[in-house]
C-alpha cells in the first residue's frame, strides 16, 4: 500500500508519520518500520531519524519517461549501426514488390526436401548429444571437399552463418583500431561487422574483372592492414568474379604483406558457369581464411555455415567459436549434413541454376528497355543482384523512395560503401520475388520513380 502511495507523490514529498501509519493501517509500530525499512532499501524513500520518511528523488510516477542518456556516455563511441543490414532482413510490405534482399525467395527454397531432411536428422540416437565442439565431423568434411586443395576435415570449422564467421574472423584476426582492406563497394553486412569488431575499413577499388592488384599492394603499404576481405565470386553487388590470375596475384600480395584473406564464398552455388577455384585451393600457406554459407542457397533458418583456415588463425577462430557461443545446434548440424549428402541437394541446384539464370536475363531485359537512361554495371555470370548506375543528376536516396511509394523496394547504393560514395547507384535482385511477371512488374515501378520529377 506504501508502495503505491509513494507512485502518487512528488521526489521529496513527506509520507505520513510512523504514528499515523499505524493508525490508517491499524498495523504494529514493527510492522510500519520494517515496511519503511524495504522502501528504503528499494531506493523509494530516505528517512531522516527525529524528521521522517520522503519520497527519493528517483521514484518516478506514473506517466513520467524514463531518462537513459547516462548509457550514451557509459557506451563511449563505438557504434554498432545495423541499419544496412537490418534493411535487407526486413520483409516488404502487403503490395510492395522486393527488388531487394539476400535470401531467396520461399518458391525458390527445396522447402520439402530440407523438411525431411530434418526429420531423417531427429531420428539419428545421437542428435540431441553435445556435438564435436568443432562441428559434426561429416559435415566438417563435406565443406573441406567442397573447396578442394589439400584443405582438410581438420581445417573446417561449423558457424551459425555467414553473418557469424564474418564476426568471428573479424575478431580473431585484427585487433580493436586497426585497418581491415574491403573491395568498393561491398557486402553491407561486412561494414557492419568490421566496424562493431572496432576495425578501421579502408576501401580497395575494384573493376568489372575484382579488385584491382596494384592498388591492393598499396592499400596493404600505406595502412599497415593485416586483413583483406572479398568475395572473389559473383561479387555483392556487383556481381563480379575475380580472374584466377588475379587470384593468384591477390594471395602474392596478402602473403608479403604478412596478411590474412577472409574469402566470403557466399555466391558459389548461385552459378552453372565454369569459375576459377576458391582461394583457398590456391593457397598454401594459410593466407586465406575460406567461408562458405548454406544460409543463402537453402533457407534463412539454416544457419550453418562452415569456415576453413590453417594454422594459429585456425586455433584461435576455433577458440574464438567457443568462448562466444560455445557450438552450433547438432540437430541443425545433422539435417545441413543429412540434405546435402542427399540427391535433393544437386536437384535443387540445378533446378535453382536453371530459374536464376532466366531471372538474371529478365532483369537485364527489363533494365535495359524500361530504364535506358540508367547502366548496368554488367551482366554477371549467376549470382542475385545486378548493380545499376542512376544518371548523375538524380538523386540515389530520392529514387529509392519514390521507387517505394510505387511499390518496389531497392538497395540504396550508400549502404555498400565505407565512405562517400562516387555517385548514384542502386543494387537491383531477381531472386527475391515469387515469379518473373512480378520481377518485370517490378523494374516498370522502379522505372516509373526514376522518371518521376
Amino acid at each position: 500500500m506504501l508502495r503505491e502511495e509513494v507512485k502518487q507523490l512528488r521526489p521529496g514529498d513527506r509520507l505520513p508519520s510512523s504514528r499515523e501509519l499505524v493508525r490508517v493501517h491499524n498495523v504494529s509500530p514493527v510492522t510500519v518500520s520494517r515496511a519503511l525499512g524495504r522502501l528504503a532499501a528499494e531506493g523509494r524513500v530516505i528517512t531522516k531519524p527525529g524528521s521522517g520518511a520522503y519520497v527519493a528523488p528517483s521514484v518516478m510516477r506514473a506517466g513520467d519517461t524514463v531518462d537513459m542518456s547516462w548509457q550514451t556516455v557509459a557506451l563511449g563511441d563505438r557504434m554498432v549501426d545495423d541499419t544496412g543490414v537490418s534493411g535487407l532482413l526486413t520483409p516488404p510490405p502487403d503490395g510492395v514488390i522486393p527488388l531487394t534482399g539476400g535470401y531467396l525467395n520461399p518458391a525458390l527454397r527445396p522447402a520439402r526436401a530440407l523438411s525431411a531432411a530434418a526429420s531423417r536428422a531427429l531420428r539419428r540416437p545421437d542428435v540431441w548429444e553435445l556435438p564435436p565442439l568443432t562441428g559434426v565431423s561429416g559435415l566438417r568434411r563435406w565443406f573441406s571437399q567442397e573447396v578442394g586443395g589439400d584443405v582438410t576435415p581438420s581445417d573446417a570449422l561449423i558457424v551459425s552463418g555467414g553473418q557469424s564467421a564474418l564476426t568471428h574472423a573479424f575478431r580473431a584476426l585484427a585487433a580493436p583500431g586497426t585497418p581491415v582492406l574491403v573491395e568498393i563497394p561491398t557486402y553491407p553486412g561486412a561494414l557492419a561487422a568490421a566496424r562493431a569488431a572496432g576495425l578501421r575499413a579502408t576501401a580497395v577499388p575494384m573493376d568489372r574483372d575484382g579488385v584491382i592488384p596494384e592498388l591492393l599492394a598499396e592499400a596493404f603499404a600505406v595502412t599497415g592492414a593485416r586483413v583483406f576481405f572479398c568475395q572473389p565470386t559473383l561479387h555483392n553487388p556487383t556481381g563480379a568474379t575475380l580472374t584466377l590470375e588475379r587470384r593468384r596475384q591477390v594471395l602474392d600480395i596478402a602473403r608479403a604483406a604478412g596478411a590474412f584473406v577472409i574469402e566470403d564464398d557466399y555466391a558459389r552455388y548461385f552459378t552453372a558457369a565454369p569459375t576459377p577455384p576458391p582461394m583457398i585451393a590456391l593457397d598454401a600457406h594459410g593466407t586465406v581464411v575460406h567461408i562458405n554459407s548454406l544460409t543463402k542457397v537453402l533457407s534463412p533458418s539454416m544457419r550453418v555455415a562452415g569456415v576453413l583456415a590453417r594454422g594459429p588463425a585456425a586455433r584461435r577462430l576455433r577458440a574464438a567459436q567457443v568462448v562466444e557461443s560455445f557450438f552450433v545446434a547438432r540437430p541443425l548440424q545433422e539435417t545441413a549434413l543429412e540434405f546435402v549428402s542427399s540427391p535433393a541437394w544437386r536437384r535443387h541446384l540445378s533446378a535453382l541454376s536453371t530459374e536464376l539464370t532466366v531471372r538474371r536475363d529478365t532483369l537485364a531485359a527489363a533494365l535495359t528497355t524500361q530504364m535506358p537512361a540508367a547502366e548496368i554495371h554488367l551482366v554477371p555470370h549467376g549470382g542475385l543482384h545486378m548493380w545499376v548506375r542512376l544518371p548523375p543528376d538524380r538523386d540515389e536516396e530520392t529514387v529509392v523512395e519514390a521507387a517505394r511509394q510505387a511499390g518496389a523496394l531497392v538497395s540504396s547504393g550508400r549502404i555498400y560503401y565505407s565512405a562517400e560514395p562516387p555517385g548514384p547507384r542502386i543494387r537491383v535482385t531477381h531472386s527475391a520475388t515469387v515469379h518473373v511477371a512480378e520481377l518485370v512488374e517490378g523494374v516498370r515501378r522502379l522505372a516509373t520513380a526514376l522518371d518521376s520529377p
